[in-house]
């Protein structure tokens, strides 16, 4: 369920714009399909898991967590704005998400 794609140039450099080489040697990949977050003054907390509920009329909802990433705010807004633009051209290619 996961694709091999490369960060877009522009997005994959830092202020300085220096080059950044990304090493996946130590990669994992895991699916999610539920994902919360929280936060503190010092860091911004990511929790992604998989629920195995397919119908809305179950009652309590069990939520396996796989993986917690914490960031700072300031990588957490860096994060953001990453995220706004790869979803935006998502949704150019393939129309508005709900």
């Amino acid at each position: 369920m996961t694709e091999n794609t490369k960060p877009q140039s522009g997005v994959a450099t830092d202020a300085d714009q220096r080059k950044i080489n990304w090493d996946d040697s130590n990669m994992r990949s895991t699916y999610a399909n539920v994902s919360n977050v929280a936060s503190t003054r010092e860091e911004v907390m990511f929790l992604f898991g998989t629920s195995q509920v397919w119908s809305s009329g179950q009652g309590d909802v069990r939520v396996q967590l796989s993986d917690r990433i914490i960031m700072s705010p300031f990588a957490a807004k860096r994060l953001k704005k990453i995220l706004d633009h790869t979803l935006g051209e998502y949704e150019r290619v393939y129309g508005k998400l709900d």
